[in-house]
């Protein structure tokens, strides 16, 4: 109806928003921007830090993720679209964008918001008639269930959800050897990379010491950068701290000496914005002993622009651990650890030390708005295992008898575990687990590669084998060229007890194998995939020994082949 104004129905003005497991203590009043001031703004002189004032929540470390976005122009306007205001079209709609499980997610919310006295109590801006923030946060407590399932939490986890991308964090003071290299093609990628300098009291938050660094507050690093002064290589950080003017004043500063010994053209380049900004120089050994933590952000390659020098090749696995099927634990419980779901990866694209650089970073799905029915995180982590040649699944007798390449450093219970490997080209097998068997729990894999692999050329018309000119009669009777016709899919073996697949299902098939990410499944890849389709039917018909043409639960345990498929790194897997 004309006129009146949005009300969310399945995020209401009620307690129930706020709090799941405690009773408001105080008379709350939902109240619009236009009920709490005159003229209020959405966006009041562009987004920036001082928008972002803690309210009543224990949610701090969401605080110092959008902080950190409000300084990637480009993230904030894909998370908090600018086009929208109290003007005209004004409706009491706000919408806002957040990256959930792989999808990028569109999240309405109506304006009301929790008061007392006329006053916000949740996060705030310091001009009291601009409400982004205000506003970002109850969309992100919609996406979670409500305003108490923000409690505690990384600032990693939230920058994930406002980029896609998936989080690093290194201990400077014992980091790998090739930390400076790590941090310079991050910044390559386009990644947003942080330090801090650890607290051991509340006292001694956010204390300035007498180097200028100010102790457990977050900084963003910048640039990476390598000099000639003296005749020798000097490795320097740029770090900026959010604040403004308060900065590092030791070796490398501003107007430091030690500038003077660099060429003038190249101190020119890299001092070009140099002012009493915030933002400030520091030699890599410096930068190790005074801070404590590096976190890094590595972008997906849809949350980067174009200009980006390399990107991080992305692949998805998604999967779960069930009771008495595929939570097997981790390999101290060795009689059901095979059981766990298993993943194939190919890594063939090694760089100058004939290694392969990648990120596997394993995530809990939706434990924040699991928390009102009493689940909170599992304790999971995973190990990677060089993969026998031949077998898509392996079992009890493989772990038994085989040390993993690679492993997740502990199980923790964290959203996500992320690592970063080098690990010589070859086929790999990943094992996703919670620590103890039997506990349940929805997951997502991302693998961050440094290149892509890509499927292998198609045989020329006139080298094709029977099979494959037939097949390629039905895939241009199908569909042409390309193939996006879900209908493509057809299993004639009358072993099979087959009924057609969902329009999802033909969905997901095509987006498993569509590694150029057109939408559509070209010759090559639909090729990979009947070989693929052909070995599942084999696999399945192995395992279903009374002949019914369908899988009975007891069949179903003793064939975790078929229930896991080995989605593959690689399509010419």
């Amino acid at each position: 109806m004309k006129g009146v104004l949005f009300e969310d129905p399945d995020f209401p003005a009620k307690d129930s928003s706020l709090f799941f497991s405690e009773k408001v203590p105080v008379q709350i009043e939902w109240k619009r921007p236009t009920e709490i001031c005159k003229n209020p703004k959405f966006i009041l002189d562009g987004a920036d830090r001082t928008d972002i004032c803690q309210g009543q929540l224990g949610d701090c470390w969401l605080l110092a993720a959008v902080a950190s976005l409000t300084m990637k122009k480009e993230a904030l306007a894909r998370v908090v679209p600018p086009d929208q205001e109290f003007d005209q079209r004004y409706a009491g709609i706000f919408h806002f964008q957040f990256w959930n499980h792989n999808k990028w997610l569109d999240v309405v919310v109506d304006d009301r918001l929790p008061t007392v006295r006329n006053q916000l109590i949740m996060l705030h801006s310091a001009s009291s008639n601009e409400f982004w923030s205000a506003l970002l946060e109850k969309a992100y407590a919609k996406l979670n269930g409500s305003y108490e399932a923000l409690k505690g939490g990384s600032t990693m986890e939230a920058m994930e959800d406002f980029t896609g991308g998936v989080g690093e964090m290194y201990e400077t003071k014992a980091a790998p050897g090739d930390l400076f290299n790590i941090m310079k093609k991050a910044l390559d990628r386009g990644s947003m990379m942080g330090c801090s300098i650890d607290i051991s009291s509340s006292a001694e938050s956010e204390a300035k010491t007498s180097t200028g660094l100010v102790k457990g507050h977050a900084y963003s690093i910048t640039g990476v950068e390598e000099v000639n002064a003296r005749g020798q290589k000097v490795k320097l950080v740029r770090i900026r701290n959010p604040w403004g003017q308060v900065e590092w004043n030791g070796a490398w500063s501003d107007n430091s000496r030690e500038w003077n010994y660099v060429d003038s053209a190249e101190k020119t380049r890299i001092l070009q914005n140099s002012a009493d900004d915030g933002e400030f120089w520091m030699e890599f050994e410096d930068f190790k002993r005074n801070y404590d933590k590096v976190e890094i952000c590595n972008m997906s390659p849809d949350s980067l622009t174009e200009d980006t020098k390399h990107q991080w090749a992305v692949n998805v696995f998604e999967g779960n651990w069930i009771r008495g099927s595929t939570a097997g634990g981790c390999r101290n419980y060795i009689d059901t650890f095979w059981t766990n779901p298993q993943f194939k990866l190919l890594l063939n694209d090694a760089d100058g030390d004939n290694t392969c650089s990648v990120v596997i970073a394993l995530m809990q799905k939706n434990r924040r708005k699991l928390r009102k029915e009493g689940l909170d995180l599992e304790t999971i982590g995973f190990a990677v295992y060089e993969a026998p040649e031949g077998e898509d699944h392996v079992g009890k007798d493989f772990f038994r008898y085989n040390a993993s390449k690679a492993r997740s450093r502990t199980y923790i219970n964290m959203r996500e575990v992320a690592e970063r490997f080098t690990l010589p080209p070859g086929h790999y097998l990943l094992v996703p687990t919670t620590f103890q068997p039997h506990h349940e729990a929805d997951f997502l894999i991302r693998v961050f590669s440094e290149t892509k692999a890509e499927p292998p050329m198609p045989s020329p018309p006139e080298e094709e084998t029977k099979e494959e000119k037939g097949l390629r009669r039905l895939f241009e009777q199908l569909a042409g060229s390309c193939l996006q016709h879900p209908s493509f899919v057809q299993i004639s073996r009358k072993e099979i007890k087959f009924d057609g697949l969902s329009l999802s299902t033909c969905h997901s098939i095509i987006n498993l194998m569509d590694v150029d990410n057109t939408g559509k499944i070209e010759f090559q890849e639909f090729k990979v995939f009947w070989e693929k389709m052909k070995k599942w039917i084999m696999l399945f018909l192995s395992f279903d020994t009374d002949r019914s043409g369908k899988m009975s639960s007891y069949e179903s345990r003793d064939s975790q082949a078929v229930r896991h498929f080995m989605l593959p790194l690689s399509p010419n897997n």
